[in-house]
């Protein structure tokens, strides 16, 4: 696996809304730093939802995005949906909660999978897109930063299965907000997921 594009954002302004919004990302040439934040110098405007510790790096799949280019019938154009990393080779619907992305000093961890909003139907300038989006369930992939490092297009990736049970991304998108089983409600918390979720589960019990 490789690194196929690294994308940042500027603070811009949505058509029709008043908030500015760092989803419009744009493919960036040269290395660039990644720390517990995520990448140096992008732009992260609402943190209530987006970014933090457990949501620092977004991942899109190569693969993913080629079906997506197919669905939407037109070129993908590396950020379109925000993401900060596109990744060679890479299934969302094969990756887990707890799986690695490793290259060098860098070590992402994944915590969570893409929940979408207004704020990305807006951009996809389609009303439908949030249910568009749930519904083909290849949710995309927030990572922690456990080693910060240099990164840049071209780089060779390993992808590091988690060794405990599996809780994948389409399934953690199909059950975001619902009551679990006990069962995996304990495979969840067996895993590293993201601290809201974590905390989310817990009150559960």
């Amino acid at each position: 696996m490789k690194i196929l594009a690294l994308c940042t954002g500027t603070p811009e302004r949505l058509v029709g809304k008043s908030y500015k919004t760092g989803i419009f990302k744009h493919a960036v040439s040269g290395a660039v730093m990644i720390d517990a934040e995520g990448l140096v110098g992008d732009a992260i405007c609402n943190r209530k939802h987006h970014g933090g510790v457990d949501q620092a790096v977004y991942v899109e799949g190569s693969l993913t995005l080629d079906w997506w280019a197919q669905e939407l019938g037109r070129p993908y154009e590396p950020g379109t949906f925000g993401e900060n990393l596109v990744i060679s080779d890479l299934d969302n619907r094969d990756v887990c909660v707890g799986d690695r992305f490793l290259s060098g000093d860098l070590v992402l961890e994944v915590s969570a999978c893409r929940i979408p909003c207004t704020t990305f139907a807006a951009r996809m300038a389609d009303p439908k897109f949030v249910k568009r989006y749930t519904e083909a369930a290849r949710p995309g992939i927030y990572c922690r930063v456990i080693g910060g490092g240099i990164a840049e297009a071209g780089m060779s990736l390993e992808h590091q299965p988690f060794p405990g049970e599996k809780v994948t991304m389409p399934e953690l998108m199909e059950t975001f907000g619902r009551r679990l089983s006990a069962a995996d409600r304990l495979r969840y918390l067996a895993s590293p997921i993201h601290y809201k979720l974590r905390a989310m589960l817990e009150a559960q019990h």
